[in-house]
């Protein structure tokens, strides 16, 4: 706090060298923290419309089986940062809602592959539809220079943390969207 002979005062509630960084990565975390809130919230919400019984990492689990096709459970795993004894209980649900089979890998008969069902490709488009329906409410009422700023800033976010970037969706048909 203090400062030394070679070195002008600081004025009154400025910051010392650091500090303003230190303050612009906690209002970073703050922000993220609270759009996260908001993400869980869609989608428990759409998980509640949709399949309550579905929990969200199980959703998560679909999801991933949905975007990587069939995999081995120790990929899943890792995928859901989890061991694979998490992942193996989360399957067995799965399996047992018909929303996951296994089956025996062509290549190698010994291992076992996941895959989705056509139950489980089924739940996981609607309920991501249902969870892009809300979003975009959500981003409706956002003006253009806001979006396009958050574009850039989720973007960057979703590259630091190796999430692999979504394609844009087509927007749906007029008389689809009306209630």
């Amino acid at each position: 706090m203090g400062h030394d002979a070679h070195s002008a005062p600081r004025p009154a509630g400025a910051a010392a060298p650091g500090e303003d960084l230190d303050h612009d990565v906690e209002e970073v975390i703050a922000a993220v923290l609270t759009a996260s809130r908001l993400l869980v919230g869609v989608s428990a919400r759409a998980l509640a419309r949709i399949e309550p019984s579905l929990t969200l990492p199980q959703l998560r689990a679909l999801v991933v089986l949905d975007g990587q096709g069939p995999v081995k459970l120790a990929s899943l795993a890792g995928a859901l940062g989890v061991n694979p004894s998490t992942a193996m209980r989360m399957v067995d649900r799965l399996e047992a809602a018909g929303s996951v089979v296994r089956q025996a890998n062509p290549g190698n008969r010994r291992e076992v592959v996941l895959s989705l069902t056509a139950r489980g490709r089924d739940l996981v488009e609607r309920v991501l539809a249902d969870r892009h329906a809300e979003i975009a409410k959500i981003v409706a009422r956002l003006p253009a220079d806001r979006r396009a700023g958050l574009i850039d800033s989720l973007r960057a976010l979703t590259d630091a943390a190796g999430e692999p970037a979504l394609a844009p969706r087509p927007a749906p048909p007029p008389e689809a969207a009306a209630p």
